[in-house]
Formats: C-alpha cells, sequence, structure tokens
C-alpha cells in the first residue's frame, strides 16, 4: 500500500480498520465536532462511507475482508485525517443531516446544527397545524436545513440566503443531487437585502436560520479542526450575537401571522438571554445533543420588534 502507514499490516476485515482508526484518531489527539464526538464512532462514519454502506449493516458484515484498493483508501485517509485535522465531512465531500447526505467543502461549514432534530419533529408542538408553503433558510451555507425542511413539508417552497457565492454553488450542487429543481431555490443575500427591490416582502410559515454566533474569545480558543471551515460562517463579533440582532429585528417583516422564527445562537444563548430578558424565547432542549436554539412565534416578533430593532440600532 504506497504512502500508508506500516502500522496497519495484518488488518484484514472492516472490524480490523475501524478499530485501527479509532486508536489512531486518540493517539494524535483529534477533536471531534463535526457530526461525532468521539474516536470510534469517527473512523466508523469513514469506514462505512469509503466502502458505500448502509448505517444499519448487520454486525456480522463487519468480519468481511477488504480488497487491496479499499484497504489503501481507508488507510490514506485516516492518515490524512491526523495530519491535516481536516474535518472527515471534507475530507470525503460528504456530510450526513437530516438522515440525507449532501455535497460539502471548505466553501461551507459542515452540517452539525440540533434544527435537524426540529426538522425531523416538524417544528412541534410550535408549529400546531399550520400548513406550511413558503420556508426561508436564511445564512443556509449547504442548504441542509432547508432541503432537509423541504423533504418533511413536500408541498413547501423553500429558498436559501447567503451572502457567499461559493456556499451558494455548495448549496446548488445539493439541489441538484436531491433532484429539488424548481422548489428549491438559492439565492445571493446579505440577511435579507435580496427583498428589498420586490414590490411585495415575501411571507414564511417558517424562517430557519444558522448563523454565524462564534464570540471572539470561542474563535481565539477554537481547536484547530475548526480553522479549515470558512471564517465568514462563524465571526460574530465579541459576543457572538452580531446576525441575531439582525435577524431579530427583521424577521416580523417576512413572517406568516401564525409563522415561526427557529434561530441558533449556539453558546451565546446566555448573552441573547441578558440581552432582552423580556423576550419569551423558547429553548427546545435535544435528545440527540446541542443546544441554543431559540423559537420565537411571529406573534411575539411582532411584539418585541421595537425593542430588537433598537438593540441594532443601539449597536452599530
Amino acid at each position: 500500500m504506497t504512502g500508508s502507514n506500516t502500522s496497519c499490516e495484518g488488518l484484514v476485515t472492516i472490524r480490523d480498520f475501524i478499530r485501527w482508526g479509532a486508536s489512531q484518531f486518540n493517539q494524535a489527539g483529534l477533536f471531534f465536532g463535526h457530526g461525532s464526538d468521539n474516536a470510534l464512532d469517527e473512523s466508523l462514519h469513514l469506514v462505512f462511507q469509503v466502502l458505500q454502506l448502509p448505517w444499519d449493516l448487520p454486525d456480522s458484515y463487519l468480519d468481511c475482508r477488504l480488497s487491496a484498493d479499499e484497504r489503501e483508501e481507508i488507510t490514506l485517509l485516516i492518515s490524512d485525517r491526523t495530519t491535516s485535522r481536516k474535518p472527515l465531512a471534507y475530507l470525503l465531500n460528504q456530510a450526513w443531516f437530516c438522515e440525507l447526505p449532501f455535497y460539502v467543502d471548505e466553501r461551507v461549514l459542515v452540517p452539525r446544527s440540533p434544527i435537524a432534530e426540529l426538522i425531523a419533529q416538524q417544528f412541534q408542538p410550535w408549529l400546531g397545524d399550520v400548513a406550511v408553503s413558503r420556508v426561508l433558510d436564511l445564512c443556509a451555507g449547504s442548504g441542509c436545513i432547508g432541503i432537509g425542511t423541504a423533504f418533511v413539508f413536500p408541498e413547501s417552497q423553500v429558498d436559501l440566503l447567503d451572502i457567499s457565492e461559493g456556499a451558494l454553488e455548495v448549496a446548488n450542487i445539493n439541489i441538484d443531487r436531491h433532484e429539488l429543481w424548481g422548489r428549491v431555490q438559492a439565492i445571493k443575500s446579505d440577511l435579507f437585502d435580496a427583498f428589498d427591490a420586490l414590490p411585495e416582502r415575501p411571507k414564511y410559515q417558517l424562517i430557519l436560520s444558522n448563523p454565524p454566533y462564534v464570540d471572539a474569545e470561542d474563535m481565539s480558543d477554537m481547536p484547530e479542526e475548526f480553522t479549515h471551515e470558512p471564517e465568514l460562517g462563524l465571526v460574530a463579533g465579541d459576543d457572538g450575537l452580531d446576525f441575531a440582532h439582525a435577524i431579530l429585528a427583521q424577521a416580523a417583516d417576512y413572517l406568516d401571522a401564525q409563522g415561526l422564527l427557529v434561530l441558533e445562537v449556539g453558546n451565546s444563548q446566555w448573552a441573547l438571554q441578558n440581552e432582552y430578558p423580556e423576550v419569551p424565547f423558547i429553548w427546545p432542549e435535544f435528545v440527540h445533543g446541542g443546544h441554543g436554539v431559540l423559537v420565537l412565534s411571529a406573534e411575539d416578533c411582532r411584539k418585541y420588534q421595537p425593542v430588537f430593532k433598537s438593540r441594532l440600532q443601539e449597536g452599530r
């Protein structure tokens, strides 16, 4: 195996390579935060995706022997992951979100938002019996949130907005991959700015956003793996709330009367609560991990819009 690590000699089965990969990752002291949270899961994801195996593969298949080409490809990827410290999704150009595969590269963040859990629940109980015909994914990146939502609301039209040309190119790849032409479109926009030239503001039942929300302190302390992601998708000022303030100030203008705003702010949750102690944000708890996602009704978006606008103006 040209260029491979001789320490993998004698490994022949799927199980062997999953175990060996996990050992290599632990020995290298890698950080896991882009789809898995431990070395064993990371290694399993790598091996299964290279071999194009289903996640529910029966355990007995783990003792199947790999071909020489498969062994070499897996070995080289494990070596690349440990030396480059790039997130695995970039090395494979694939990430899974809402049980769907998405093309990704270093023009977009690696999909990992806990909003996936809310999508699977069709945003219940907060959405109630509202019929969803239009969805906005703001700061869409790869488009994973909007596209995932398009699958659970098959009658909906979905707009993916992002300021990055590169991100829009990736989003269009994923629209093509999932054959959602005509239902999902990618639009260049700095937050809501693309709508300024329209004669009438569009109205959405769902506005979903995972904008940049990393504060200055967290940016300075990030593990090396995160340095491969686009800074444009991460940085959000000293307190991580630059984009959240702007979205909250404008969301009411684009929500249907019974709509919902779903906004991820991550570790900036506590800073946001301190900024707006009077606002009844809902903070869902997640079975599969994650935090810092707020749900706010259109009614409350309108009620507190003067507060949001005032805070946005103060910050400028």
